[in-house]
């Protein structure tokens, strides 16, 4: 198998190496953290990830769910010092995982049973992400390469048929996700339409038009996004908080 190992610390990669090399495994390379896996995995076929869950910026669980929506995505294998809260989640849900410092046999036999994660092992790497910290990146196909956005740069996402538009700091892309989806994942936006989220600290202002229709003024944004009479109040509680403080 071509294997990437993921670490941000030198001796954990170096063990790692030196038992595949044992175990006459190819490895392709090493990566100290998820941004620069992701980056091995666009240009190379990877078919298996060893993948540390505690690396400073995008931690193990983010990057896995950005690995999953490539177009071939790689088997993972999560490598982690004991954590009895993740441990327990992994168990619950078939996740492979190996403890550190990882042994030679348990390395051995998660080589021989690794599998793509399902969708349900999926949906729960994400609740337990959800549960530890906010995501860092939303991920999105741009004329086939994954693109990371990071999410302080993100303005708001607005329904488009059956895919959804995120407006950000250089312009605007699509993802497949559903806005409920991303509400539950990034519980800081806020809801101004059925069909629209914004991230609340980049509203400056409330305009209204000749008809009588509100909507938002977003800070460094020229999108103009409506407010629905539903929501309208929830918007205005906001700002209002905003205000007080």
């Amino acid at each position: 198998m071509k294997i990437l190992i993921t670490d941000d610390e030198q001796l954990a990669r170096e063990r790692l190496r030196s038992m595949l090399d044992e175990l006459s495994q190819t490895l392709i390379t090493e990566a100290v953290n998820g941004e620069q896996a992701l980056q091995v995995c666009e240009q190379q076929q990877v078919d298996l990830v060893l993948l540390d869950i505690r690396m400073p910026g995008m931690d193990g669980l983010e990057t896995a769910h950005h690995l999953m929506r490539l177009p071939q995505p790689p088997a993972i294998i999560f490598t982690t010092a004991y954590d009895e809260y993740a441990l327990k989640a992994f168990k619950t849900h078939a996740v492979d995982y190996l403890l550190k410092p990882v042994r030679l046999q348990e390395l051995e036999a998660a080589l021989t049973a690794a599998t793509l994660l399902s969708r349900a092992q999926q949906s729960a790497l994400n609740d337990l992400k959800l549960e530890t910290s906010t995501p860092l990146y939303i991920s999105a196909q741009v004329k086939g390469s994954l693109r990371l956005i990071p999410v302080e740069d993100i303005y708001y996402f607005q329904a488009d048929q059956k895919y959804v538009s995120i407006g950000y700091r250089e312009g605007e892309v699509l993802i497949d996700d559903t806005l409920v989806t991303i509400e539950q994942r990034y519980p800081q936006l806020l809801r101004i339409h059925r069909n629209a989220l914004v991230v609340p600290a980049c509203i400056t202002a409330l305009e209204k038009d000749e008809d009588g229709c509100c909507y938002v003024r977003l800070r460094d944004c020229h999108k103009q996004l409506e407010i629905s009479r539903r929501h309208l109040p929830n918007v205005r509680r906001w700002l209002k908080s905003q205000s007080a403080t």
